[in-house]
């Protein structure tokens, strides 16, 4: 077990993955189980798709209870106040234009674990934030992305 992923994350995202996982052993797994004895008194289980799919409901919510369990025991916490601002970096946020007409965007750079680039947080392992970490304000940086080769300029770093 010593050689398990590292998770690195905000503490707010730590925060929100011990919520998830919290929701998941004491609601979601209870109603898993009730539908389950439900499907069960319904009679021949060979053709009962109640079953079928309360069983498959059963599976993906005890995965994913383990894979949090897995993620928060591994977690590596980010701290937000010592990070030097000059460098792209796990824990920054980095606004960037792409080169040589593109509009301004902006992303936090974070931990797969709580990636969501809807909400502008993009993980550590994406095409662009492992081509911006360790650049600084001001450099251009070509990205290799599965639709082909981009140019950004970095235009902050916060």
């Amino acid at each position: 077990m010593a050689n398990e992923k590292q998770f690195p994350m905000t503490a707010a995202g730590k925060q929100k993955l011990e919520e998830e996982l919290d929701f998941l052993k004491t609601v979601k797994r209870k109603e898993v189980v009730e539908r389950i004895k439900i499907a069960r008194s319904f009679g021949d289980l060979s053709e009962n798709s109640e079953y079928d799919s309360a069983k498959e409901d059963q599976a993906f919510v005890e995965g994913r209870i383990s894979t949090l369990e897995s993620m928060i025991r591994n977690a590596v916490i980010i701290n937000e106040n010592e990070l030097n601002k000059d460098i792209v970096r796990l824990g920054t946020t980095v606004t960037f234009v792409e080169v040589p007409d593109g509009d301004e965007e902006s992303y936090t750079i974070v931990g797969s674990a709580e990636a969501d680039p809807l909400e502008g947080r993009i993980s550590n392992d994406s095409p662009i934030a492992k081509s911006m970490i360790g650049r600084t304000i001001g450099e251009n940086v070509k990205v290799l992305t599965p639709g082909g080769e981009m140019e950004i300029k970095i235009i902050s770093i916060t």
